[in-house]
């Protein structure tokens, strides 16, 4: 009987350990099932961080200069925010949050409208006129080299920037055969198969003002400008080089860009005053087309990258590009095709462009 009776209790307190195990464990089901948020309620922190992305990108011209030109500097690298769109889906999917997909519509939807140009190839054969740009670098370890290189890029004008004094007689020996016809001042050169005329230095204030009292042909050894009248069959082109002054991001100063901002206005304000409806600007403006200091620059003439380019087309620095930095502009006439050239021994890029009438 007690064998029994020990039996019969101890199945008792099997079958209440057992319920009550079970009983506990639906419990904490409930409580975990109840607690856990619905998909439209998670991830709300990377749906904000996808919202202020998207508002970043799309205001940016909002972000104000004051405090250390940071707006000049997202501007700059405004291409690159995209970057931060796949890292907030990885983050949105590994979180199941549908709120934070939704959310990232708004980023993917200005990239593509600010840069989804960018991505297709718009470039048509058929150009009357090669132009070539490229600041050399006064590092350039193999001038030569160089020279010999944009020789076979087949330009028809070449733009030069950062020539030093012993650079300059290098590249007037190694292009002579290919372009009879150049011009030196200050920094800048401009070599070319067809004639010049109406050469002259162009004041862009890179030294606070001293270049605007000089006499209109003198020649100078500061200066980082020019402007040319290229002879065609088409008619006469007026031709720009320059090369504005260079930027610095410091912590502390933040985006020091004020030479250049003022480089660029006094360049604005040359081409707003040029009679010749047909114009190419070339050169290193030490900034991309994306930054409001050269909104008086890209209000009179057009990117030639953005109207038949192929890419971003970045150029500086040369071993691994993140801004395009080297412009080519035109206005009068008509950009048919714009591509990088291969490195030579500078740290920027050439580019180059076809233009049409």
């Amino acid at each position: 009987m007690r064998r029994d009776t020990g039996s019969g209790t101890w199945r008792t307190r099997i079958r209440w350990n057992t319920d009550s195990g079970a009983w506990r464990a639906r419990l904490r089901r409930g409580i975990c099932i109840g607690s856990q948020p619905g998909p439209w309620k998670r991830g709300l922190v990377l749906a904000a961080l996808a919202v202020l992305l998207g508002l970043l990108m799309l205001l940016h011209a909002y972000i104000p200069n004051r405090a250390k030109n940071l707006g000049s500097l997202v501007e700059t690298f405004l291409p690159w925010f995209g970057l931060f769109i796949p890292v907030l889906l990885a983050g949105a999917l590994w979180r199941r949050s549908a709120s934070a997909v939704a959310a990232l519509l708004l980023p993917i939807t200005v990239w593509l409208s600010l840069f989804g140009g960018l991505l297709s190839d718009k470039s048509h054969p058929g150009s009357d006129l090669i132009v070539v740009s490229h600041n050399v670098g006064a590092d350039n370890p193999d001038p030569v080299g160089t020279a010999r290189d944009l020789v076979t890029s087949g330009a028809d004008v070449l733009a030069l920037q950062e020539l030093t004094r012993q650079a300059r007689f290098t590249y007037e020996r190694e292009l002579a055969n290919a372009y009879p016809y150049h011009t030196v001042q200050g920094t800048v050169g401009l070599w070319s198969k067809l004639p010049l005329s109406d050469i002259q230095p162009v004041d862009t204030q890179m030294d606070a003002g001293p270049l605007a009292a000089t006499k209109p042909f003198e020649r100078r050894a500061d200066a980082r400008a020019l402007r040319t009248t290229v002879a065609t069959d088409h008619g006469p082109l007026a031709v720009y080089v320059a090369h504005l002054g260079s930027v610095r991001v410091n912590p502390r100063a933040g985006f020091g860009t004020d030479h250049r901002d003022r480089n660029a206005q006094a360049l604005s304000e040359a081409i707003a005053a040029e009679r010749n409806e047909r114009v190419v600007l070339l050169g290193d403006l030490n900034g991309t087309m994306n930054d409001r200091a050269f909104a008086g620059i890209t209000s009179q003439m057009q990117p030639a990258q953005d109207a038949a380019g192929d890419g971003f087309g970045f150029t500086w620095p040369a071993t691994f590009p993140v801004a395009r930095i080297d412009q080519i502009l035109v206005r009068g006439v008509k950009p048919k095709s714009s591509w990088v050239l291969s490195a030579t021994g500078s740290d920027h890029l050439p580019v180059a462009a076809g233009i049409s009438w």
